[in-house]
């Protein structure tokens, strides 16, 4: 006897603009209209499912102790190398292209909205800092999430799944450690089975064509610091100013990383230390004119002043904290003298 069990969920393959036919439309206007709801677990304090047993006795004779390292031994990040920079830049600006989602694709969305994947991604903040996760892993899922939502439309009631399916992989790609299955079962209050992230895990990639190293903001202003040092201040703010472009897709989807990690890094840098426009552009070298940056930098500047008043808060809590120099309590400037 056939099963009646509804699948664990759905998904639409995209269709390219007319090709929906009538019925294929009338069936997608009946979807389900619940409201999006995250479970908010990962908020709670709590104790870890598992311990993670390190490979290598964690001593210090340890080979992974790398307090015994002199800095001169220190292992480099291999954006970092000064010697190749213009390579390197070069060569992320060629990917960022290949590697950006769509920009308008939430029109063709049809059960889930801009607002919804504000909720996602602030939760997915939270989640990086429950994990102590690196910037890098955040950035990183929220570009997987675009990606696939530029090809393939999802229920809201499965959008989670794919937030915590997208985290599950960018944490396998940058973290050391990843948090394990069960742990990201865990972070949505059970909502889904570990067997559901995994298969969502694997659409996720296939879907992908198992390309996840992306450019992102992150990595483009790990160069840019590199280039024109700055204060510390100036940095977080920089940081600050990158995650809060990843909170609403309308209108910073619209531009590639490189242009919103300059935009990011000029602002902050005007902000704190002031200086005009022109000279704090041509300190930076982005390969961009101040002409071209200055749609971003204004779109950023206008977050910037309704960052306080915005309802999705975690990326201002998370920069609260010393670690950041409270970088998020900074007034931002009420107008951009631009002449």
């Amino acid at each position: 006897k056939p099963s009646t069990r509804p699948p664990a969920f759905q998904i639409h393959v995209d269709e390219p603009d007319g090709a929906c036919s009538k019925k294929q439309c009338t069936q997608r206007a009946t979807m389900d209209c619940s409201p999006l709801t995250l479970n908010p677990t990962v908020t709670r304090l709590r104790q870890p499912l598992a311990t993670i047993d390190l490979p290598v006795e964690a001593s210090f004779d340890s080979p992974m102790d790398m307090s015994i390292i002199d800095s001169e031994e220190r292992p480099t990040n291999v954006n970092e190398v000064s010697d190749y920079a213009a390579e390197i830049h070069a060569h992320l600006r060629e990917m960022e292209v290949k590697s950006k989602p769509k920009a308008g694709y939430m029109k063709k969305q049809p059960d889930i909205t801009n607002s919804m994947r504000a909720i996602l991604v602030d939760w997915l903040v939270e989640v990086g800092e429950e994990y102590k996760l690196q910037n890098e892993t955040l950035y990183l899922a929220v570009n997987y999430i675009d990606r696939f939502l530029s090809s393939m439309s999802v229920l809201r009631g499965k959008l989670q799944l794919v937030g915590t399916a997208a985290m599950l992989l960018a944490s396998k790609f940058e973290e050391i450690y990843p948090p394990e299955v069960a742990e990201f079962v865990y972070i949505t209050d059970d909502t889904y089975t570990k067997k559901q992230v995994l298969r969502m895990e694997h659409l996720v990639l296939t879907v992908l064509s198992f390309d996840l190293a992306a450019p992102t903001i992150n990595q483009f202003l790990t160069q840019y610091f590199l280039h024109q040092p700055v204060s510390s201040k100036v940095e977080s703010l920089s940081m600050f100013l990158g995650e809060l472009s990843l909170i609403d897709c309308d209108p910073f989807l619209k531009y590639l990383p490189s242009q919103t990690a300059a935009a990011a890094f000029i602002l902050a840098n005007h902000t704190i230390a002031g200086g005009s426009w022109v000279s704090l552009h041509d300190q930076l070298m982005t390969g961009y004119t101040l002409e071209d940056l200055m749609p971003c930098i204004q779109d950023l500047h206008q977050t910037y002043l309704g960052a306080a008043q915005h309802t999705q808060q975690a990326v201002r809590e998370k920069y609260k904290g010393s670690k950041y120099h409270e970088v998020s309590l900074i007034e931002p400037p009420e107008k951009l003298m631009l002449n």
